[in-house]
């Protein structure tokens, strides 16, 4: 085999290399233009399957809560950011590459406050920024060159389309539980933390929030917590994290940044 043959797909994983938002090396296989048409094509067939809230003040506030998150986004993300709201019971948000995110009314129930519902939006704006669907969407296709992701995920109820949509952090609405990795959870956990504090949210609302998930869940837990590890765990890691970003906090609110959301 020719040395040229051997080296080309040496050189594309060099290429693919990036750093998250923590400093660690990914290999990303997949194209930030095939993940946002990904995620726009599930963000616009949910919106099709399931219904969205008629209450405007439930969706008011949580659209308040997330652009004052994604105020704090860094320049250049290249997302375009839409919210939608949907009426389910069950405790759950996504976010999806291309900037989509999704909140269950059920949410708002374990969320008591707009701090804790902001720790869980910039958790998942978190997954997104590090491009954690693409790492999983690339690991799962790295050996299938030439598949045609975006077209998979348009055609139909196929068990690859399916996939695509675990891989992309929205499985909980399909009934496949793809959960992140412990180390993609943490990266979330971190970023998210700083990116609610910027944004002038009490970073310290992430326990109380946790516990509400525990205590919702009773025998079995909510989907959102379902796909994250065990919440002992999570809390402890959270308040190990918390002082770090009490600063950012402080001084967002030095600058006026007081975020004031509520159901109205």
């Amino acid at each position: 085999m020719p040395v040229r043959s051997l080296l080309l797909p040496l050189l594309l994983i060099v290429a693919a290399c990036t750093t998250s938002p923590t400093g660690r090396q990914q290999l990303l296989l997949v194209g930030d233009d095939q993940m946002q048409q990904m995620g726009a094509t599930a963000f616009a067939q949910m919106r099709e399957e399931m219904p969205q809230t008629n209450d405007s003040g439930k969706r008011n506030y949580v659209n308040c809560v997330a652009d004052r998150i994604i105020e704090q986004l860094p320049q250049g993300s290249g997302q375009n950011w839409e919210v939608a709201v949907f009426e389910d019971d069950s405790a759950n948000a996504f976010a999806l590459p291309g900037g989509k995110i999704g909140v269950h009314t059920g949410l708002l129930d374990t969320a008591e406050n707009q701090d804790q519902l902001a720790a869980v939006i910039a958790h998942e704006v978190a997954h997104v920024l590090a491009q954690h669907s693409a790492e999983r969407v690339s690991q799962q296709y790295a050996t299938q060159a030439g598949v045609d992701l975006v077209g998979a995920l348009a055609g139909g109820e196929g068990q690859m389309r399916q996939q695509l949509l675990g891989l992309l952090g929205v499985g909980a609405q399909v009934g496949i539980l793809l959960p992140y990795s412990r180390l993609q959870e943490s990266e979330a956990d971190v970023y998210g933390l700083e990116l609610m504090a910027k944004a002038g949210f009490d970073p310290r609302a992430s326990v109380p929030l946790w516990q509400n998930m525990k205590k919702t869940g009773g025998g079995s837990p909510p989907e959102l917590l379902s796909t994250h590890p065990a919440p002992d765990t999570r809390i402890r890691e959270l308040q190990n994290q918390i002082p770090k970003v009490m600063p950012a906090y402080e001084a967002a609110r030095e600058r006026g940044n007081r975020p004031n959301c509520q159901v109205r």
